[in-house]
């Protein structure tokens, strides 16, 4: 039997959910970025929809309600913006990046501020780009030498452990939840889960429909729909 590869394994590992929404324009997405983007990376967002793996990592998507994970909105370049000022800052460490700034673009987030940044060299050929992970934007870095779904088939799967990540990241199995955010949250909105307590988050979390542990750290996706419905109140 052949073995199960890309989207096919993934799938297999973590099903998409039933429904999802209407897929970015890729064509318009590749022309703000100037970039073309991986295969595998647009039939990921098309399967799966916004939303995050295993409670925990959320990809960057095109025009994503939530401009903090919007992959043609402000963040990318705000990211490469600090990797810029931190290297500056530490020019005796030149070599605490895997690859010059300009070649790396944000890709994904996790909820612990951990940052998934695309390789995009070479420029012409997105399938070739591999992947690097940092904390905090700061060293160290965890590269990894295949594409973003390959990269969740071995994480997901068990076969991959990034230091970075929690050791108990699958104690409840591979998992996908779709983002319930139904408008627009901007990046220069002020944070409000940060002046509220997580319990109240919590309370307000249950009675929405959301599945949260009872302590610990909340999901991105649950902090980002707090967000919202804080906004629009």
């Amino acid at each position: 039997m052949t073995a199960l590869t890309g989207l096919a394994a993934l799938t297999a590992l973590c099903p998409p959910p039933a429904v999802v929404p209407p897929p970015p324009d890729w064509s318009l997405a590749e022309d703000e970025l100037g970039v073309g983007l991986p295969r595998d990376y647009k039939e990921l967002v098309d399967a799966y929809g916004p939303g995050e793996f295993c409670g925990f990592l959320t990809l960057y998507r095109p025009g994503a309600l939530s401009e903090w994970v919007d992959l043609t909105g402000p963040v990318p370049a705000r990211l490469r913006g600090q990797l810029d000022a931190g290297r500056t800052a530490d020019a005796r460490r030149p070599g605490a990046l895997p690859c010059p700034t300009g070649d790396l673009l944000a890709v994904g987030v996790t909820g612990n501020g951990h940052y998934l940044f695309w390789d995009t060299r070479p420029r012409d050929a997105p399938d070739r780009w591999t992947l690097a992970v940092t904390e905090r934007l700061s060293a160290p870095w965890f590269t990894y030498s295949g594409s973003v779904t390959a990269f969740l088939v071995d994480v997901l799967g068990g076969t991959l452990h990034v230091p970075l990540f929690p050791r108990g990241l699958l104690d409840d199995g591979p998992s996908f939840t779709p983002s319930r955010l139904r408008g627009r949250v901007p990046v220069t909105a002020p944070s409000t889960w940060s002046q509220v307590s997580t319990s109240t988050i919590r309370t307000w979390a249950r009675a929405n429909g959301y599945d949260v542990p009872a302590r610990g750290r909340v999901p991105r996706g649950v902090l980002e729909a707090w967000e919202a419905a804080t906004h629009a109140d």
